[in-house]
């Protein structure tokens, strides 16, 4: 008998996630071995199972998709990462593969392409929906992302994203030091990093951009 596929779903809607379960175990092909409604509840799930794949939505509480990623290949390399999102923009696409992810599947997909992204991903293959490969090929390859003028959405690191996104939540400087296993003074810094760079001033300008940016739902 071929043994079963390990997997990890982080998705933070529970309808979603639960939906995903039940797809996914119709066969003996996958066994799920841990949910997480969160970014860092999914890198937590990671360290207990230790899966062959983690299928990861790009937007979610806490810590998000694309920090997720990267703090899970950083500490096992080896798993796979296929990010399952309903963002098609070069920005999304380009963050995730940067971060790490090995596939890029929509969540408008239908269980069969589904099965096949997660399939690929398991084989050692990089995945890309159908819908959003035309924008690479037309987008990055061609370099018109390099030719693009740098925002200053694009001068924030990855660590002052992370920070913004937990401001936008409404969490407070001590709430996220604990959350991002800084000290508060590091948090003070990056915040105000991100307000300089991006020119904004209160916290509810903040939270505004982090909407805007889809860092948090509306």
């Amino acid at each position: 008998m071929v043994e079963k596929k390990r997997i990890v779903i982080a998705e933070d809607q529970r309808i979603v996630r639960k939906g995903l379960c039940s797809l996914l175990t119709l066969g003996d092909e996958f066994e799920i071995v841990g949910e997480a409604e969160d970014g860092l509840d999914a890198v937590r799930c990671v360290q207990k199972s230790k899966p062959d794949l983690v299928l990861l939505d790009l937007s979610m509480p806490r810590l998000n998709g694309i920090a997720a990623i990267q703090e899970i290949k950083k500490q096992y390399p080896e798993t796979k990462i296929l990010a399952l999102t309903v963002h098609d923009s070069d920005e999304h696409i380009l963050a995730a593969f940067q971060a790490g992810a090995d596939g890029y599947c929509l969540k408008d997909a239908t269980h069969a392409e589904l099965l096949t992204s997660i399939r690929s991903v398991l084989s050692g293959q990089t995945y890309l929906s159908p819908d959003v490969s035309k924008k690479v090929l037309e987008g990055y390859l061609e370099g018109q992302k390099a030719l693009k003028p740098a925002s200053s959405w694009d001068t924030l690191t990855q660590r002052e994203k992370e920070v913004l996104k937990l401001v936008g939540e409404g969490y407070k400087t001590k709430e996220i030091a604990d959350c991002l296993c800084i000290s508060w003074k590091t948090v003070q810094k990056h915040r105000a990093n991100v307000m300089d760079k991006l020119n904004l001033h209160t916290a509810s300008a903040l939270t505004a951009y982090a909407i805007e940016k889809g860092l948090v739902s509306k």
